[in-house]
This record gives structure tokens, C-alpha cells and sequence, in this order.
């Protein structure tokens, strides 16, 4: 616009705070996301277990149930660390395939369409870019990992009564920094392999090529080399293991210390870190 108009005027609406910020990369990505038919019904069927599961824990505390469908409870499973160790690996492999559907569409448009620079230019972080889209990932996941976890919880303490919620407290707090531990370490390595491949398939791609690919190889170095330690590069075993401790869950297929798996995730999310801090920058250098 011609300066001789004069025409423009001065922004005089609410500034966001500066501490909120990063909600703004947020809240813009959700409305495009769930204008999605497939997404949104993705995230459907990744209710279907939790509703499985309380429908589960209704049958089992009703004794009338239980006599008409003839079923015996000495053989029915109880509500324990291993029932919620089963659903973290059902709810955490569903958390898997939504970060691979929405974790390479985060920031690669940014990098394609050189972005970044008009974001960065103005009061805003890298760290608060980064949370940001970190935000969209952790909420979805939280949706279909713990909270739907802590609401079992919830139900089978009203159907059972005081005394059961009250020895069986710490299940919320293994389901709750359990999954997260999950859901961080993904969404980390979604907004790496994002910001380091500009082609949202291949970024989808390799973040299911990290798990399934590891896994792989992980079980030839075990086979080949007689060890455990190839299991250090399955992250999928390695979650499993951290899982298995906090449940409480006894029977676990590897030799590998509570203590080794927590320092893979540590050094893998640190790696995470790293590499977004050297790619989101304000400026790119083209060689």
C-alpha cells in the first residue's frame, strides 16, 4: 500500500502475553487438522480399546453378568499392573501411527516454503516454535493414551470402592509418567525427522522405519552376537521394559536393566534436541 494513502492503522487489539506465545502455532494447526475425515475418525477407532476395556471392567464387577454370560471368576483376569501394562502397548502403538500421520506435516511446510525466517522475525522463540507444534502432537496423544487410562482407573475404583483405589493408587501414577515418557520421546522424533526431511511421506516413513526397521535389527544383533544388547536400539523393547517396571509386571523377555532403557530414551531425546535446535533457525545456508 502506497505510505501517501495512509490508510494502515495501528494493531489495538489484546497483544498475547509473550509466555503464551507458542499457543499460537497450536491453535492455528488444529482446524486444518480436524478437517480431516480420516484423522478424525482415526482417532476414533483409537477409542475403541479404552472403551473395550471399560466395558470390561463393568462385566467383571457385575456378579449377575458374569452368571449369564457363564463365565467363571477365578478365570477372569484382574484389574492390575498387567491389565494396564497390556493397555499402554495397545494405546502406545495407536499413539505411534497418529505421531507418523501428523508428526511430518509439522514443520517440513515451514522449511519447504521458507517460513521459518517471517515466524522467527517476530517476538517469538525457537523454543516457543517448537513447543508449539510440539503441543498438537502431545494433546492427541494424551487423548488416546493416559487420560483415557486414568479414567479406567477412575471406573473401577467407583464399581469396587475406596479400598481397592486405595491400594491401588500408584497404577495412575505408572499410567500417567509411563505414557508420557512415550509420547514425548515420539513426538521428539517426529519434529526431528520433520525438520530434517522436507517430504512429509518419507518423514511418515521413517518414523515407522526407526521403530519397525530397529526392531529388526536389534533381534539380529541379539541373534547373531548371543546378547541382549541389541535390544537397546528397539525402542519399542525399550519402552517396554520401562512399562514392565512401573506396572510392576513381572515376565519380561530381556535381560536389560530398568536403568539401560531409561538412558536410551535420555540420550535419544537429547540427540532430538539437538538436531531441531541446529535446523529451525530464522535463516537457511544454501551450499
Amino acid at each position: 500500500m502506497a505510505i501517501a494513502k495512509q490508510t494502515y492503522r495501528q494493531y489495538n487489539s489484546t497483544l498475547t502475553p509473550a509466555r503464551m506465545r507458542f499457543a499460537i502455532f497450536s491453535r492455528f494447526y488444529y482446524a486444518p487438522l480436524f478437517q480431516s475425515k480420516f484423522i478424525v475418525l482415526f482417532l476414533a477407532a483409537c477409542l475403541f480399546y479404552p472403551i473395550g476395556c471399560a466395558a470390561y471392567i463393568y462385566i467383571t464387577n457385575n456378579s449377575m453378568l458374569i452368571m449369564a454370560l457363564s463365565l467363571r471368576p477365578d478365570f477372569v483376569p484382574a484389574i492390575d499392573g498387567s491389565f494396564f501394562y497390556s493397555y499402554s502397548i495397545v494405546q502406545g502403538t495407536m499413539a505411534l501411527l497418529l505421531t507418523t500421520l501428523i508428526g511430518p506435516n509439522l514443520i517440513a511446510p515451514d522449511l519447504a516454503n521458507g517460513a521459518l525466517s517471517l515466524y522467527l522475525s517476530r517476538p517469538v522463540s525457537r523454543t516457543q516454535y517448537i513447543l508449539g507444534k510440539m503441543i498438537v502432537l502431545l494433546s492427541l496423544e494424551s487423548l488416546i493414551t493416559w487420560v483415557p487410562g486414568v479414567l479406567l482407573f477412575v471406573i473401577k475404583a467407583e464399581v469396587t470402592g475406596f479400598e481397592w483405589a486405595r491400594n491401588n493408587a500408584w497404577l495412575v501414577g505408572a499410567t500417567v509418567i509411563g505414557l508420557s515418557i512415550w509420547i514425548i520421546m515420539l513426538s521428539l522424533i517426529a519434529l526431528t525427522l520433520s525438520a530434517l526431511v522436507k517430504w512429509r511421506i518419507a518423514a511418515g516413513a521413517l518414523i515407522l522405519g526407526i521403530f519397525f526397521v530397529g526392531a529388526g535389527f536389534g533381534n539380529a544383533i541379539n541373534s547373531i552376537l548371543h546378547t541382549n544388547y541389541g535390544s537397546l536400539i528397539n525402542l519399542s523393547e525399550v519402552i517396554r521394559i520401562i512399562w514392565a517396571y512401573l506396572y510392576r509386571h513381572g515376565y519380561m523377555d530381556t535381560n536389560l536393566t530398568t536403568f539401560q532403557a531409561c538412558s536410551v530414551l535420555f540420550i535419544v531425546c537429547i540427540l532430538c534436541l539437538i538436531m531441531l535446535a541446529k535446523r529451525v533457525r530464522a535463516f537457511e545456508v544454501v551450499k
